[in-house]
């Protein structure tokens, strides 16, 4: 009975979780489709490099084409988007009670969202591109919470239930 409990409560727990990144990620999606100008300042400005100390030893990685620019906005946009479906997908397996699916998908959809945070805007938006010296167009504080946040919830995800949607110990 307590083993049952417990597998219920985890799967709910990764079934919500799994849905709260889900909802985050529709939300930044929408926000950026519906408020295109506003986040596509922020991923001008941090390629562009315009904001940073504009070392002479750095300044050669800013990209400043408009169209270069845009393109990557765009591609933020779709991945964000794909994102937001695959754990919708993942959110709805955990509610049919498909552990191995709901657990395979999602852990796809957390990968991506966690690819975006943190190879994205962490890795290359505050490293290559320095992001980090703007006062201005500094996005890594919320980077840093999005890829903890859904690295948290992955770590959740992947905790075995005990049933047959877990690796064997063998």
């Amino acid at each position: 009975m307590a083993t049952t409990t417990s597998r219920s409560a985890l799967s709910l727990t990764a079934t919500l979780l799994t849905a709260s990144v889900a909802l985050y990620m529709a939300l930044v999606a929408f926000g950026n489709i519906t408020d295109f100008g506003t986040n596509q300042q922020f991923v001008q400005h941090v390629l562009a490099m315009d904001t940073t100390f504009k070392d002479d030893d750095l300044m050669w990685r800013a990209i400043t084409s408009k169209g270069l620019q845009d393109a990557a906005y765009v591609a933020i946009i779709v991945w964000e988007t794909v994102a937001a479906l695959v754990l919708l997908y993942g959110t709805w397996l955990w509610v049919r009670r498909d552990h191995a699916g709901a657990r395979r998908i999602s852990t796809y959809g957390l990968l991506m969202v966690m690819l975006l945070f943190g190879a994205g805007f962490i890795a290359i938006g505050g490293e290559w591109f320095s992001m980090w010296q703007s006062g201005d167009w500094n996005g890594l504080d919320a980077a840093t919470r999005a890829f903890v946040f859904s690295g948290v919830v992955l770590l959740v995800v992947n905790l075995p239930l005990g049933d047959a949607g877990t690796r064997s110990a063998s």
